[in-house]
Protein backbone atom coordinates (compact mmCIF):
# COMPACT_ATOMS: atom_id res chain seq x y z
CA UNK A 1 0.00 0.00 0.00
CA UNK A 2 1.47 3.46 -1.15
CA UNK A 3 1.64 6.36 0.90
CA UNK A 4 -0.86 8.34 -0.04
CA UNK A 5 -3.11 5.29 0.57
CA UNK A 6 -2.03 4.84 3.68
CA UNK A 7 -2.91 7.68 4.64
CA UNK A 8 -6.55 8.18 4.26
CA UNK A 9 -7.04 6.06 7.27
CA UNK A 10 -6.58 7.66 10.70
CA UNK A 11 -3.79 7.12 12.62
CA UNK A 12 -4.63 4.92 16.56
CA UNK A 13 -0.78 5.01 18.25
CA UNK A 14 1.23 8.23 16.47
CA UNK A 15 -0.22 11.41 15.16
CA UNK A 16 -0.86 12.33 12.06
CA UNK A 17 2.20 14.75 11.53
CA UNK A 18 4.19 11.47 13.07
CA UNK A 19 3.33 9.75 10.03
CA UNK A 20 3.88 12.57 7.33
CA UNK A 21 7.41 12.83 9.06
CA UNK A 22 7.78 9.08 8.66
CA UNK A 23 6.66 8.95 4.77
CA UNK A 24 8.86 12.25 3.93
CA UNK A 25 11.97 11.07 5.81
CA UNK A 26 12.23 7.39 6.10
CA UNK A 27 12.18 6.98 9.66
CA UNK A 28 10.68 8.21 12.70
CA UNK A 29 11.57 7.93 16.47
CA UNK A 30 9.06 7.59 19.85
CA UNK A 31 10.28 8.38 22.98
CA UNK A 32 9.41 6.12 25.98
CA UNK A 33 6.85 4.67 24.06
CA UNK A 34 6.55 1.43 25.46
CA UNK A 35 5.22 0.93 29.05
CA UNK A 36 7.31 -0.40 31.91
CA UNK A 37 5.61 -3.07 33.18
CA UNK A 38 6.44 -4.92 29.24
CA UNK A 39 9.73 -3.41 29.19
CA UNK A 40 10.56 -5.11 32.42
CA UNK A 41 8.57 -8.33 31.16
CA UNK A 42 10.85 -8.52 27.61
CA UNK A 43 14.04 -7.67 30.01
CA UNK A 44 13.75 -10.50 32.13
CA UNK A 45 12.97 -12.77 29.25
CA UNK A 46 15.92 -11.38 27.54
CA UNK A 47 18.38 -11.94 30.55
CA UNK A 48 17.08 -15.48 30.75
CA UNK A 49 18.01 -16.25 27.19
CA UNK A 50 21.59 -14.49 27.77
CA UNK A 51 22.55 -16.86 30.92
CA UNK A 52 21.32 -19.63 28.43
CA UNK A 53 24.14 -19.05 25.87
CA UNK A 54 26.97 -19.89 28.26
CA UNK A 55 26.27 -23.01 27.87
CA UNK A 56 26.72 -23.16 23.93
CA UNK A 57 30.46 -22.20 22.46
CA UNK A 58 29.48 -21.30 18.79
CA UNK A 59 26.71 -19.81 17.06
CA UNK A 60 23.72 -22.10 16.43
CA UNK A 61 19.68 -22.01 15.17
CA UNK A 62 19.06 -19.86 18.26
CA UNK A 63 22.36 -18.10 19.19
CA UNK A 64 24.86 -15.89 17.04
CA UNK A 65 27.62 -15.58 18.82
CA UNK A 66 30.70 -13.10 18.46
CA UNK A 67 34.42 -14.96 18.60
CA UNK A 68 34.57 -13.07 21.91
CA UNK A 69 31.88 -15.81 23.82
CA UNK A 70 32.74 -17.90 26.44
CA UNK A 71 31.29 -19.13 29.33
CA UNK A 72 31.97 -16.66 31.93
CA UNK A 73 31.44 -13.52 29.40
CA UNK A 74 28.85 -13.90 26.85
CA UNK A 75 28.72 -12.13 23.86
CA UNK A 76 25.33 -13.06 22.60
CA UNK A 77 25.41 -10.73 18.88
CA UNK A 78 21.64 -11.56 17.97
CA UNK A 79 18.89 -14.13 19.52
CA UNK A 80 17.46 -15.34 16.24
CA UNK A 81 13.71 -15.53 16.06
CA UNK A 82 12.57 -14.00 19.20
CA UNK A 83 9.08 -14.36 18.17
CA UNK A 84 8.90 -18.15 18.47
CA UNK A 85 11.52 -18.42 21.14
CA UNK A 86 9.29 -16.63 23.97
CA UNK A 87 5.60 -15.57 24.44
CA UNK A 88 6.26 -12.49 25.49
CA UNK A 89 8.65 -11.52 22.66
CA UNK A 90 5.14 -12.79 20.21
CA UNK A 91 2.70 -11.40 22.06
CA UNK A 92 4.80 -7.45 21.83
CA UNK A 93 5.10 -8.10 18.15
CA UNK A 94 1.37 -9.06 18.02
CA UNK A 95 0.39 -6.58 19.92
CA UNK A 96 1.72 -3.22 20.62
CA UNK A 97 4.20 -3.41 17.80
CA UNK A 98 1.51 -4.60 15.53
CA UNK A 99 -0.42 -1.62 16.57
CA UNK A 100 1.74 0.83 15.68
CA UNK A 101 2.76 -0.84 12.40
CA UNK A 102 -0.87 -0.45 10.78
CA UNK A 103 0.06 3.10 11.44
CA UNK A 104 2.44 3.31 8.38
CA UNK A 105 1.61 -0.12 6.37
CA UNK A 106 -2.58 0.53 6.59
CA UNK A 107 -5.08 -1.56 8.18
CA UNK A 108 -3.98 -5.29 6.17
CA UNK A 109 -0.31 -5.70 8.38
CA UNK A 110 1.81 -8.91 7.64
CA UNK A 111 4.41 -9.69 10.02
CA UNK A 112 7.78 -10.72 8.29
CA UNK A 113 10.32 -11.11 10.67
CA UNK A 114 12.05 -10.62 14.39
CA UNK A 115 15.71 -10.45 15.84
CA UNK A 116 17.25 -9.20 19.08
CA UNK A 117 20.68 -7.58 18.49
CA UNK A 118 22.95 -6.00 21.03
CA UNK A 119 26.37 -4.33 21.40
CA UNK A 120 28.46 -5.51 23.73
CA UNK A 121 31.69 -3.47 23.32
CA UNK A 122 33.78 -6.21 21.59
CA UNK A 123 35.28 -6.10 18.23
CA UNK A 124 32.40 -7.34 15.84
CA UNK A 125 29.73 -4.93 17.39
CA UNK A 126 29.96 -2.17 14.62
CA UNK A 127 26.89 -2.54 11.60
CA UNK A 128 28.11 -0.99 8.51
CA UNK A 129 25.89 1.19 5.70
CA UNK A 130 23.48 -1.06 4.56
CA UNK A 131 20.06 -1.05 3.47
CA UNK A 132 17.24 -3.95 4.65
CA UNK A 133 15.06 -4.64 1.38
CA UNK A 134 18.16 -6.01 -0.68
CA UNK A 135 17.77 -9.23 2.16
CA UNK A 136 14.41 -9.77 1.62
CA UNK A 137 13.01 -8.31 -1.70
CA UNK A 138 9.23 -8.07 -1.85
CA UNK A 139 6.40 -6.50 -4.60
CA UNK A 140 6.99 -2.98 -2.87
CA UNK A 141 8.57 -0.77 -0.12
CA UNK A 142 5.90 -1.00 2.58
CA UNK A 143 8.54 -2.40 4.40
CA UNK A 144 9.72 -1.49 8.00
CA UNK A 145 11.06 -2.37 10.68
CA UNK A 146 10.25 -1.30 14.52
CA UNK A 147 13.19 -1.53 16.88
CA UNK A 148 12.40 -1.22 20.80
CA UNK A 149 14.99 -0.12 22.89
CA UNK A 150 15.55 -2.22 26.08
CA UNK A 151 17.70 -0.41 27.61
CA UNK A 152 18.61 3.36 27.87
CA UNK A 153 21.04 4.21 24.82
CA UNK A 154 22.63 7.47 23.73
CA UNK A 155 25.82 7.59 21.80
CA UNK A 156 28.04 5.46 24.20
CA UNK A 157 25.79 2.58 23.45
CA UNK A 158 25.69 2.11 19.55
CA UNK A 159 22.66 4.03 18.96
CA UNK A 160 20.99 3.22 15.12
CA UNK A 161 21.84 5.54 12.53
CA UNK A 162 19.38 6.83 9.99
CA UNK A 163 20.03 8.70 6.75
CA UNK A 164 16.92 10.80 6.65
CA UNK A 165 14.94 10.75 3.02
CA UNK A 166 17.73 7.84 1.78
CA UNK A 167 14.68 5.65 1.22
CA UNK A 168 13.80 7.19 -2.06
CA UNK A 169 17.21 7.44 -3.19
CA UNK A 170 19.30 4.76 -4.86
CA UNK A 171 19.28 0.75 -3.57
CA UNK A 172 22.82 -0.01 -3.53
CA UNK A 173 24.82 -2.96 -4.72
CA UNK A 174 25.53 -5.57 -1.24
CA UNK A 175 27.96 -7.53 -3.01
CA UNK A 176 31.52 -7.59 -2.89
CA UNK A 177 33.34 -7.34 -6.05
CA UNK A 178 34.35 -10.81 -6.03
CA UNK A 179 30.40 -11.76 -5.80
CA UNK A 180 30.64 -12.33 -1.52
CA UNK A 181 27.51 -11.40 -0.12
CA UNK A 182 28.74 -9.03 2.18
CA UNK A 183 25.04 -7.37 3.16
CA UNK A 184 26.33 -3.74 3.55
CA UNK A 185 27.66 -0.72 1.04
CA UNK A 186 31.17 -1.42 -0.11
CA UNK A 187 34.16 1.42 1.54
CA UNK A 188 33.69 3.94 -1.97
CA UNK A 189 30.00 3.68 -1.75
CA UNK A 190 29.85 4.14 2.19
CA UNK A 191 32.15 7.31 1.71
CA UNK A 192 29.46 8.95 -0.33
CA UNK A 193 27.35 9.78 2.29
CA UNK A 194 27.03 12.57 4.13
CA UNK A 195 27.87 12.12 7.62
CA UNK A 196 26.52 15.79 8.57
CA UNK A 197 23.15 14.34 7.71
CA UNK A 198 23.17 11.23 9.86
CA UNK A 199 20.84 11.44 12.43
CA UNK A 200 21.11 8.94 15.98
CA UNK A 201 18.31 7.32 17.40
CA UNK A 202 18.44 7.41 20.62
CA UNK A 203 16.58 7.18 24.16
CA UNK A 204 15.13 5.94 26.83
CA UNK A 205 14.52 2.04 27.45
CA UNK A 206 11.31 1.63 25.71
CA UNK A 207 12.11 4.26 22.68
CA UNK A 208 11.33 3.25 19.17
CA UNK A 209 12.87 3.48 16.38
CA UNK A 210 11.15 2.79 13.02
CA UNK A 211 13.38 2.52 9.51
CA UNK A 212 11.65 2.10 5.79
CA UNK A 213 13.22 -0.64 4.41
CA UNK A 214 15.44 1.46 1.53
CA UNK A 215 16.19 3.77 4.50
CA UNK A 216 20.70 3.63 4.71
CA UNK A 217 21.14 2.95 8.46
CA UNK A 218 24.39 1.82 10.63
CA UNK A 219 25.19 1.50 14.02
CA UNK A 220 28.63 2.40 15.35
CA UNK A 221 30.31 0.25 17.75
CA UNK A 222 30.02 0.26 21.67
CA UNK A 223 31.96 2.78 23.82
CA UNK A 224 29.80 1.46 26.81
CA UNK A 225 30.68 -2.08 28.80
CA UNK A 226 26.69 -2.61 29.18
CA UNK A 227 24.82 -4.44 26.38
CA UNK A 228 22.84 -2.77 24.20
CA UNK A 229 19.73 -4.84 23.11
CA UNK A 230 18.01 -3.48 20.30
CA UNK A 231 14.63 -5.62 19.83
CA UNK A 232 13.61 -5.54 16.31
CA UNK A 233 10.53 -6.24 14.55
CA UNK A 234 9.65 -5.82 10.58
CA UNK A 235 6.43 -5.70 9.03
CA UNK A 236 5.17 -5.25 5.28
CA UNK A 237 1.33 -3.77 4.26
CA UNK A 238 -0.57 -7.28 3.36
CA UNK A 239 -0.12 -6.01 -0.28
CA UNK A 240 3.91 -6.08 -0.43
CA UNK A 241 4.61 -9.68 -1.36
CA UNK A 242 8.10 -11.55 -0.30
CA UNK A 243 9.81 -13.23 -4.32
CA UNK A 244 12.34 -14.43 -2.64
CA UNK A 245 13.31 -17.11 0.33
CA UNK A 246 13.03 -15.89 3.93
CA UNK A 247 16.41 -15.51 5.36
CA UNK A 248 15.54 -16.85 8.81
CA UNK A 249 11.63 -17.99 8.49
CA UNK A 250 9.70 -18.04 12.09
CA UNK A 251 7.04 -20.25 12.46
CA UNK A 252 5.29 -16.46 12.53
CA UNK A 253 6.39 -15.06 9.07
CA UNK A 254 4.18 -13.86 7.14
CA UNK A 255 1.07 -14.07 9.47
CA UNK A 256 -1.19 -11.63 9.05
CA UNK A 257 -1.26 -9.42 12.48
CA UNK A 258 -4.05 -6.81 11.53
CA UNK A 259 -6.56 -6.91 9.51
CA UNK A 260 -7.12 -9.81 6.61
CA UNK A 261 -4.72 -11.02 3.65
CA UNK A 262 -4.51 -9.18 0.51
CA UNK A 263 -5.31 -11.41 -2.33
CA UNK A 264 -3.65 -8.54 -4.96
CA UNK A 265 -0.14 -7.34 -4.97
CA UNK A 266 0.75 -3.87 -5.76
CA UNK A 267 4.22 -3.30 -7.63
CA UNK A 268 6.50 -0.50 -7.16
CA UNK A 269 8.10 -0.10 -10.51
CA UNK A 270 11.66 0.90 -8.80
CA UNK A 271 14.26 -2.50 -8.93
CA UNK A 272 15.75 -4.31 -6.04
CA UNK A 273 19.09 -6.62 -5.84
CA UNK A 274 18.31 -10.06 -5.09
CA UNK A 275 20.21 -11.44 -2.23
CA UNK A 276 21.83 -15.28 -2.08
CA UNK A 277 19.12 -18.13 -2.21
CA UNK A 278 19.09 -18.15 1.99
CA UNK A 279 16.70 -21.42 1.40
CA UNK A 280 20.01 -23.46 2.46
CA UNK A 281 20.37 -21.27 5.83
CA UNK A 282 21.41 -17.45 6.90
CA UNK A 283 23.67 -16.49 10.07
CA UNK A 284 23.38 -12.98 10.47
CA UNK A 285 24.15 -9.28 9.33
CA UNK A 286 27.11 -9.54 11.91
CA UNK A 287 28.80 -12.61 10.36
CA UNK A 288 28.15 -11.18 6.67
CA UNK A 289 29.75 -8.02 7.15
CA UNK A 290 32.32 -9.17 8.92
CA UNK A 291 33.44 -12.11 6.41
CA UNK A 292 32.51 -14.91 8.80
CA UNK A 293 30.08 -16.44 5.89
CA UNK A 294 32.83 -16.52 2.76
Amino acid sequence: MFRDEVLSYPANKITEEQRKFYFNNGYLELKNFVPKRTLKELNTVTKQFINKSREITKSDSLFDLAPEHTNKKPVVRRIKRPDEQHTVYWDFASGLMADLAADLAGPDVVFHHSKLNFKWFDSSDKVKWHQDIQFFPHTNYNVFTIGCYLEDTDMDNGPLGVLPKSHEGKLYNQYDASGNWVGGLSREDAGSIDLLKVQYLMGNAGSITIHNCRTLHSSPPSRSQSPRPLLLNCYSSADAKAYTPHPDKSKNAYRVVRGIQSLWAQHDPRPCLIPPDWSGGYTSIYAAQAGEDK
